[in-house]
């Protein structure tokens, strides 16, 4: 076995150029023992484009970090191993005895631990062993329930869960749990290709999903900026036209969401979820003073027959959209509340235009208990 001055001399000859000045740093960074330096730069060196292929880093590993493993931070080493160093291995057994080897070293550190979990759920992932991914996800949400906050761990436990129920094909938990993924990585990291596809794929589980009824917190991510300019910006389109309850809209886009499988074979579904959508939005946009809304209006609205507008709010009321009462002899549903939504540019100028409104009745109010005090007070 070579010394590790002698490895890191041979690593140096046989790197590409632009890798040298980084072998000398780790070479004087190691004599110095400036461990916590030497732990920056390795992780940043681990994800050079050069080591895609091959076994270099196994061989980093094997003959220069073991040597000072010890001294680095549990979750920093493995931040390297994972998924730099681990994704060299060929064999899925070999990669998990790694693994589980350092899950072992890194005892007692739960964020570590968590990341070797992950690792390793990605692993029986690819193998298509659901059963213990399943087993893996559950154990890592118990530790993370007793972290405090959101840590740097959180990103890649939501990963490996959006992509267990992508391919179990939980369309509600793949949104939420992808969303999450979003929320706790910056963008950039993300490879554009990468993007487009978890953006495209959000955008269906969130249509296709029978419990997703608010599609704000999508349609304001940047994620969806990577869709613009492509042939998949109908989705966009589409999205918004949900989220605003526009039938006619969707039906305009037939041509580009109809040659998509997963939505034309939910094409009853998706009606009936946008009749849904375009009741709450009835509902959003009239004042809360005045929603006593006509079966007429709902009916022209959503353009369903009249006799099916009771069944249509009652569904909505029953999946918990819409608060409120049918009045069957006046043909008329008094909607009392509506589920609250994260809100889009159309839709905040609504909320804007009820808000002076009220404010001038609040005035108008003002206005007239002053010019009536005196009455009031006699």
């Amino acid at each position: 076995m070579l010394s590790v001055s002698d490895y890191l001399t041979e690593g140096k000859i046989s790197s590409p150029a632009h890798l040298t000045e980084s072998w000398d740093k780790i070479n004087e960074l190691y004599s110095k023992k400036l461990w916590h330096q030497l732990t920056t730069l390795l992780q940043s060196f681990v994800k050079d484009e050069s080591f895609q292929k091959g076994t270099t880093l196994l061989e980093l590993y094997a003959n220069f970090i073991t040597e000072f493993e010890n001294k680095i931070n549990p979750l920093s080493l493995v931040e390297i191993l994972c998924p730099y160093v681990i994704r060299q291995f060929t064999d899925s057994k070999e990669a998990l005895d790694f693994l589980e080897k350092i899950k072992e070293k890194t005892k007692g550190y739960e964020e570590a631990n968590i990341l070797c979990l992950t690792a390793m759920g990605s692993i029986h992932l690819l193998l298509k062993d659901f059963d213990n991914t399943k087993k893996i996800m559950e154990e890592c949400e118990q530790m993370l329930d007793a972290l405090p906050g959101v840590t740097t761990v959180h990103s890649r436990f939501y990963e490996l869960s959006s992509n267990y129920h992508q391919i179990q094909f939980n369309h509600n938990e793949y949104y939420k749990d992808a969303l999450r993924y979003l929320g706790c990585v910056e963008l950039d990291s993300i490879p554009v290709t990468e993007q487009q596809e978890r953006a495209f794929n959000l955008g269906l589980a969130g249509l296709i999903g029978d419990k997703v009824y608010n599609f704000g917190e999508l349609l304001q991510h940047p994620i969806l900026d990577s869709l613009k300019g492509t042939n998949k910006q109908w989705l966009i389109d589409l999205l918004f036209a949900f989220n605003s309850g526009n039938i006619e809209k969707m039906d305009a886009l037939k041509g580009y969401w109809s040659a998509q499988p997963d939505l034309i074979a939910n094409e009853m579904k998706l009606r009936q979820k946008i009749m849904l959508l375009c009741l709450m939005e009835i509902t959003f946009a009239r004042p809360a003073n005045n929603r006593h809304i006509d079966f007429s209006e709902i009916a022209s609205k959503t353009g369903i027959p009249i006799d099916e507008v009771e069944i249509l709010a009652m569904k909505a009321m029953s999946l918990g959209l819409v608060q409120g009462t049918i009045d069957q002899v006046e043909e008329k549903v008094n909607m009392t509340w509506v589920q609250p939504r994260v809100l889009d540019k159309q839709q905040i100028s609504k909320m804007k235009s009820k808000l002076e409104a009220w404010c001038l009745d609040v005035n108008s109010m003002e206005a007239t208990v002053a010019n009536k005090a005196s009455d009031i007070l006699t």
